[in-house]
């Protein structure tokens, strides 16, 4: 399969070595990215264990950041994109454009301040990440049976406002040229589902009718949402086909990312299949140059139940087993000729020290704007950063630690000095030595006009989950737990859950509290429409397949008009969520 197009890349592989990621993560060290993505809206502290990119679910969307006209909300985003930079991994902004998850105040709007609003979208994103590397720069407008992917046209105007659509998607090409005035050298990606199976030939045509515009597209993405009931022959013939018939403006195999890949389902064996057909030929393909998961945790991400998720109820499913020995095992049989990623030189180890020189004692008081001094990479298998503030600007009013963590809010407040301006993402870490373990009382002292949560972990393991609720950010408050603590040298984790509050510190005593456990929700909902999946069934109930659309009509229009089926007759929907069904006849 590798020789029908390795001979596009033979001039670029000739240029130097392979490039090789390093870092955090299962592909450390490997020639491309094994990523994720956020768990509900936050990055898990777990996240550098297994995964070396990241991409935000929601966060870096144009609803989420610019709900409201004008005024920007950029923690979310910057919580993804400081990890990156923080822990040596890579990050992907997800997306530009896109026919969803767009600001409802798009609605209605009139072409010209349609073209002004995107407009001023590009250039808010461009002023706050200037540097980015990768940028899903339109996500899901493949156009089939008269509708697009997603909702282009549907109560907006985003066709027109980029130059409209005369058959060859120019409305898609005017926002890749926007976008490489704005990053010169990042890498432009298109982004689309259903193109492994369903629409594999629409897919094909949108990309190549871009390049031959002059778009500056560096990448396909693949979503890889439809892949679950994919078998091994065919899964390889599509990627066969993807890999020979989109080209680059100089009539090379272009290259393409992996982005959104999950099997989702209940049944172990089939996902662990699935999973050990095709990442290997993703990782081992030289046109591929990175596979980003959707989601890694049981019942936390967009599939029924969750259960695309690889870690249930804290432990490995079996496809997640495997996925750890194929890449202890086969880690330097991935390629990427594609020389999109310039050759990664990995930084120093600077190991993170303790604030005070020495670890903080439990039993004991520790105040919170204690965190330990940062450094860089892993010592000893343990990440030397030791804080994440996702909003760079800093509000507070005092000069404590602005030398080694000028972007943390330190208010003089309470009982000196205290961390305020507390976002949802943010977190700080602290080395202790804890005297004996058992169970202790930690009492936090904090302040919020309204409401609040951060849990407390140690060592990645979460020890309790605290409520923050008050009328006056000047007006500080205790708020109890019991936890049970280890013995000796750890480290401890304090990760925001629910913006804002302020804490002055956190009391560690021996024995007991008589607080009940406080439950905590940090479930996102976003009021637009979502993908959803559709079994496909045979006239004699076989089930053939499964598609991924954004609604019940949607999923037959595709049907009727997708090449993957050969034969005519009677066919059958099934809503993998509500159960609904639908007949559908297809002529040929």
């Amino acid at each position: 399969m590798k020789s029908k197009f390795i001979k596009g890349f033979v001039s670029v592989a000739l240029l130097g070595a392979v490039s090789s990621f390093a870092g955090p993560g299962m592909a450390d060290g490997g020639a491309k990215f094994l990523g994720n993505i956020t768990t509900r809206g936050q990055v898990q502290s777990d996240f550098g264990t297994y995964w070396n990119q990241i991409t935000a679910e929601n966060e870096c969307k144009w609803a989420s950041i610019e709900g409201t006209r004008g005024r920007y909300n950029w923690s979310g985003c910057d919580a993804c994109y400081n990890w990156a930079k923080k822990n040596g991994g890579k990050f992907k902004f997800h997306a530009l454009v896109w026919g969803s998850q767009y600001p409802n105040w798009l609605n209605g709007l009139s072409t010209d301040e349609t073209k002004k609003a995107i407009t001023a979208w590009f250039d808010a994103v461009a002023a706050h990440y200037p540097d980015l590397e990768m940028i899903d720069v339109v996500n899901e407008a493949i156009k089939s049976g008269g509708s697009y992917h997603s909702g282009y046209g549907r109560n907006n105007n985003i066709i027109p406002a980029l130059g409209g659509d005369n058959g060859n998607y120019e409305f898609v090409a005017t926002a890749f040229k926007m976008a490489r005035e704005r990053w010169p050298k990042a890498i432009l990606i298109y982004n689309d589902y259903n193109t492994f199976r369903w629409q594999i030939n629409e897919g094909i045509d949108l990309v190549n009718k871009l390049v031959k515009q002059g778009a500056p597209v560096d990448a396909y993405g693949q979503q890889a949402h439809d892949l679950t009931d994919m078998n091994a022959n065919d899964f390889k013939s599509a990627l066969n086909k993807i890999q020979n018939s989109v080209k680059n403006a100089k009539g090379e195999p272009m290259p393409l990312f992996i982005t959104e890949y999950d099997i989702g389902t209940d049944n172990d064996n089939q996902q662990k299949q699935r999973y050990s057909e095709q990442i290997p030929a993703f990782w081992e393909s030289p046109q591929v140059a990175g596979i980003t998961l959707w989601g890694y945790i049981y019942g936390a991400t967009w599939t029924t139940n969750g259960n695309s998720g690889l870690i249930k109820n804290g432990s490995d499913r079996p496809a997640m087993t495997w996925l750890k020995q194929y890449f202890k095992e086969h880690l330097k049989d991935g390629k990427d000729n594609t020389g999109l990623f310039a050759p990664y030189v990995p930084p120093e180890p600077v190991p993170r020290k303790p604030f005070k020189g020495s670890a903080l004692a439990i039993p004991g008081k520790i105040e919170v704007e204690d965190f330990d001094i940062t450094g860089v990479g892993e010592t000893d298998g343990v990440s030397n950063v030791s804080y994440s503030d996702g909003d760079p600007e800093n509000h507070g009013d005092s000069d404590y630690r602005k030398s080694d963590a000028s972007d943390v809010d330190i208010y003089k407040k309470a009982t000196g000095n205290i961390v305020g301006y507390n976002t949802t993402g943010d977190w700080l870490e602290y080395s202790v030595d804890i005297a004996e373990a058992g169970d202790y009382t930690a009492t936090a002292s904090v302040a919020t006009d309204g409401s609040g949560s951060f849990k407390l972990s140690i060592d990645g393991k979460s020890i309790g989950e605290f409520d923050v609720s008050g009328s006056s950010f000047d007006e500080f408050s205790d708020v109890k737990k019991k936890v049970t603590l280890p013995a000796g040298k750890h480290i401890l984790r304090l990760d925001v859950t629910k913006q804002y509050f302020d804490i002055d510190y956190i009391n560690f005593t021996k024995g007991d509290s008589d607080e009940p456990p406080i439950a905590i929700q940090t479930q996102v909902r976003y009021e637009y429409p979502e993908v959803s999946d559709y079994y496909v069934f045979d006239v004699n109930g076989v089930r053939i397949g499964r598609m991924s659309a954004y609604s019940m009509d949607e999923a037959v229009t595709t049907l009727k008009n997708t090449s993957a089926i050969k034969v005519q007759g009677m066919y059958m929907l099934r809503s993998v969520k509500t159960g609904e069904v639908k007949s559908v006849r297809i002529a040929r």
